[in-house]
């Protein structure tokens, strides 16, 4: 059976499976399974218990997508979180599971510009994630209408009740029609939540997915605290920083993988991907060189890396935090084996550290903060690696053969010049700054540097560079081709960044999760039933570069019609 089948089997549409292939999920979660049919088959409320990164959102977008009326401009659902950073999360997964259909949907949260939600209400909109204080001034408001409402989900009911959010969730579940159905989401089942259940519920079916007893052996456990856009730079820096890495990467979804085995490859890296789509022939030569150290860093998916047996992996790193405890706990369980000790390293964003905490907590692990090392440090360390192996070299008596071109040199040079000039052909720019782009602490203002990438840029985590074939000779420019990808597939305009316009084509940056779906949308719709929108490849990801004096495309560029293949910016 196929990763689609297994959700196509739970009952959902076509367009729901289109947006799971888009995401890239390989198969439904404990709770996914359980609750999918029963949201689609049935009419009864549901309560759920599950931990924290269980799935559960997509376990309630996904049916709660299905049985959205399109283009109605009426709250047909109501999604309540605790904290305006998991309405935001929920809102962009609920997003993500459009499948092309014509469904808004708005994040309301304390914070926010109320002109702006204003804005948005009044347009109208299918689906709405908010906090309870923000819900409430909208309802005493009346910008906010529940007329049409058929779905209401309360997610993470016992961290609202811990927020002191109680008597705000039933106040907004007495202004809701008595028809629609509750679906109540909560790790832990206190009384008062379960007394929420009786009173605003009506007959409801109990969804429980069991935590298992997990323990964590040899394993010495880390943690980094970056931004999204940071991940990247953050992984190379602790590769270059440690003497071995030799290691198994996980992100959550194929579409990741592939984005950073490609980026570690374009770094220098000797680095592999493996997941769902990987023939049974390419996964065994993958692996073979993986085991042979060939390539050091497999990145993969947890599907994919089930029945991967290697005893000795320095690091497992997740770039992705996982779903759930259990996972959590699979993945690092991969180092540390045969009574060696291994490292496992987590990347997290702001916004996941309460999930972290639930993953410490459950699976009963010690999991200690540190910070990414400086460039100068980098620097440092390598020039202090290289000296080792010098030593052992000299030590070894491993230069014979060399002795001659020594001999050769020294007599025209000073000695401490030839090292110098061997150092700087040996290894080039491994000791120049400009290697790594800077990293700024979450939550602080970046500053511009040289060395930073532009905001939005491909390079960064999750971004994909589109190629478009219509240019300056289609009457495009930048407005109109972000007003024609936004209205043709419902995608934010602020999600459309440094778009470039040349005589027959362009190029626009928007997050690949949307990427996917605007390739989808205008497929087939360019020159002779050609695609109109690709993802960039290779040379095709930099715009061309400018001639200094006249401004105008170097030579790889046709200057009159701007085709050919721009060139590609040098990678540090």
């Amino acid at each position: 059976m196929s990763n689609l089948e297994k959700f196509e089997n739970l009952g959902l549409s076509k367009k729901s499976l289109l947006a799971i292939s888009k995401k890239g999920f390989e198969e439904p979660s404990p709770i996914q399974k359980l609750t999918i049919p029963l949201l689609l088959k049935n009419e009864k409320d549901i309560v759920g218990q599950a931990q924290t990164g269980t799935g559960k959102t997509a376990a309630f977008g996904l049916p709660i997508m299905d049985n959205i009326i399109e283009n109605t401009g009426k709250v047909q659902a109501l999604i309540m979180a605790p904290t305006r950073e998991l309405a935001v999360q929920v809102a962009e997964e609920m997003n993500s599971y459009r499948g092309g259909r014509s469904i808004g949907i708005l994040p309301v949260y304390g914070g926010q510009s109320y002109d702006q939600q204003f804005r948005r209400l009044k347009k109208g909109v299918e689906i709405i994630v908010g906090t309870p204080g923000r819900l409430i001034d909208h309802l005493n408001r009346e910008t906010l209408k529940l007329d049409d409402l058929k779905f209401m989900v309360l997610d993470e009911a016992d961290e609202m009740l811990n927020m002191g959010f109680i008597d705000d969730i039933e106040l907004i579940l007495s202004k809701t029609p008595k028809e629609k159905r509750v679906l109540l989401f909560s790790a832990t089942m206190p009384q008062r939540i379960v007394q929420l259940a009786e009173k605003f519920m009506g007959e409801y079916e109990v969804v429980k997915v069991q935590s298992k007893q997990l323990t964590v052996n040899l394993t010495d456990q880390i943690y980094f605290e970056v931004r999204t856009s940071d991940k990247f730079e953050a992984l190379c820096r602790i590769i270059d920083v440690e003497k071995e890495f030799y290691a198994l990467v996980f992100c959550r979804t194929k579409l990741k993988v592939d984005h950073l085995a490609n980026a570690l490859i374009d770094r220098g890296y000797d680095a592999a991907a493996i997941h769902g789509d990987i023939s049974q022939p390419q996964r065994e030569r993958i692996l073979s060189q993986f085991k042979k150290k060939r390539v050091t860093i497999l990145v993969a998916t947890d599907v994919a890396a089930r029945g991967i047996d290697i005893n000795n992996l320095t690091h497992v790193l997740n770039y992705s935090l996982p779903q759930d405890p259990e996972s959590y706990v699979h993945r690092i369980g991969r180092t540390g084996r045969a009574g060696k000790q291994g490292t496992a390293i987590t990347f997290i964003t702001p916004s996941e550290y309460r999930k972290l905490m639930n993953i410490q907590r459950v699976s009963k692990s010690e999991i200690r903060k540190e910070s990414l090392p400086k460039v100068k440090q980098l620097i440092k360390l390598k020039r202090k690696r290289i000296v080792e192996e010098i030593n052992e070299i000299i030590v070894a008596g491993k230069f014979d053969e060399n002795m001659h071109v020594a001999i050769e040199l020294l007599a025209q040079y000073p000695a401490d010049q030839v090292i110098a000039a061997l150092l700087t052909h040996a290894y080039k720019d491994e000791f120049s700054p400009d290697k790594y782009t800077e990293i700024h602490e979450p939550g602080r203002k970046q500053k511009h540097t040289g060395r930073r990438r532009p905001d939005n840029s491909p390079d960064q985590e999750g971004i994909t560079r589109l190629f478009i074939a219509l240019g300056r000779k289609d009457k495009m420019d930048p407005p109109k081709l972000v007003k024609l990808i936004q209205e043709e597939a419902m995608v934010d305009s602020h999600l459309i960044r440094n778009v470039e316009i040349y005589d027959n084509f362009s190029f626009a940056n928007v997050p690949f999760e949307e990427a996917e779906h605007i390739i989808e949308i205008f497929r087939g719709r360019g020159r002779d039933k050609k695609p109109l929108i690709v993802e960039a490849k290779g040379k095709e990801k930099s715009a061309p570069k400018k001639n200094f004096r006249s401004g105008s495309p170097r030579k790889s560029y046709d200057r009159k019609s701007g085709s050919g293949k721009p060139r590609r910016k040098k990678r540090y």
